[in-house]
């Protein structure tokens, strides 16, 4: 694993400035946050550097406002958010560089925090100019990135200013760092993959990748379909990507000249038509589907035996469902699967790491989203790092 420094690398750093970048995009509903996760993640970095008595910067952006001010994507609009979950009042500064944000410094005293406008206002920000990120540079004496999510951006605030400033990784930066490095870094073998999803396309980068990573490969949800076309199963009017079947056996070929065991489904759960507890649902063998009927999920035999694979694993990364989760019966597999995997993991026998907006999602419906070792809120972040690409935000950090 390539190092990086943290916050345990700091010395004394009362009364300096710390720009922290962080993500601060969350879901709006008639003017406030309908889920501050994010600022959750973000708030041990804040609190332990405004309690060594840094003046703290909080950088972010919010929205797509396509440099240039937008009234309704103001950093402004979280503000009352991040000072409930702090439990601190923060100063509103609506520059990021400048006259106004050299004011606010000296208004502010040691251990306090300023929240900076929307980076995004300024077209600096997207197109990673070293003159905007200096001129951000020039009001702190070290950078601090804890925003994983946007660390696949080359953005000035994510990428650039640790060019001009000594750069840290933040608590969850590191933690989130620390955890991928022990699912695909340097793992303890065997490893074992669950990708889920409806499509294989949007997967293409990420089943390439795994194949020569993971000893298991385990496939689900629409996607799955694809490969069981591709073996030359019919699977009715299943959700599937004929037009990739050739694709996915050359992952099944790549798998086998790697050795990595691709595990699909052998019996499957069907209906005629998608909808919750549907009166033709039933469980059959995969080269029993009628040309009818659609494959939902994942059936309890093929289940079981998935279960077992991750008994003998030491390491599980997982990203997608097994099925279609959010309609009932069709997220057994997945819920009876993560159930497995957090039992495993409780018992001290499986390092898991989850991520991706629906895998968050189908783990805290399955109820073990606490249960693994680490689940990352980063959605495409969490993607590109599957497959294998350098994040910038990440590089950029490395000493």
């Amino acid at each position: 694993m390539s190092s990086f420094k943290t916050l345990d690398d700091l010395g004394d750093i009362k009364g300096k400035v710390a720009l922290v970048r962080v993500d601060l995009n969350l879901p709006m509903k008639d003017g406030s946050a309908t889920d501050v996760t994010r600022v959750e993640a973000v708030k041990p970095t804040i609190l332990e550097l405004a309690e060594k008595g840094t003046k703290v910067l909080l950088l972010a952006h919010f929205g797509r406002p396509k440099g240039m001010r937008h009234s309704t994507m103001s950093t402004s609009f979280v503000q009352g958010d991040v000072e409930e979950v702090l439990g601190k009042e923060i100063m509103f500064i609506p520059e990021v560089m400048g006259p106004v944000v050299e004011q606010s410094i000296g208004i502010l005293s040691d251990g306090d925090i300023g929240l900076l406008d929307n980076v995004r206002f300024w077209p600096g920000e997207e197109a990673n100019d070293p003159d905007f990120a200096k001129g951000i540079a020039a009001h702190g004496d070290f950078y601090v990135n804890d925003a994983f999510s946007a660390a696949h951006r080359a953005h000035a605030s994510t990428e650039g200013l640790a060019h001009h400033l000594p750069a840290y990784a933040g608590r969850a930066m590191e933690a989130e760092l620390k955890a991928l490095d022990a699912a695909l870094g340097t793992p303890e073998q065997p490893v074992a993959a669950v990708v889920g999803g409806a499509k294989v396309s949007t997967k293409l980068d990420v089943l390439e990748n795994l194949v020569g990573k993971v000893q298991h490969l385990i496939i689900g949800g629409g996607m799955a379909n694809t490969f069981l076309a591709a073996r030359g199963v019919d699977v009715g009017k299943s959700l599937c990507e004929h037009e990739l079947t050739a694709t996915a056996n050359r992952i099944m070929d790549q798998a086998d000249h790697a050795g990595c065991i691709v595990h699909l489904p052998y019996d499957v759960v069907v209906a005629k038509e998608f909808a919750a507890n549907p009166a033709s649902l039933r469980t059959c063998n995969v080269h029993e589907v009628a040309d009818d009927e659609m494959i939902l999920d994942v059936g309890p035999q093929a289940v079981e035996a998935l279960g077992d694979v991750l008994k003998t694993c030491k390491t599980l990364v997982w990203n997608g469902p097994m099925g279609a989760f959010e309609t009932e019966p069709f997220d057994a597999a997945t819920v009876s699967l993560a159930k497995t995997a957090a039992a495993l993991t409780e018992a001290g026998a499986l390092t898991s790491v989850a991520g991706g907006g629906d895998t968050v999602a189908a783990l805290a419906h399955a109820g073990v989203k606490d249960d693994f070792t680490f689940v990352s809120t980063a959605g495409g972040a969490f993607l590109e790092w599957m497959e294998g690409k350098a994040l910038p935000g990440v590089a950029a950090l490395t000493v």
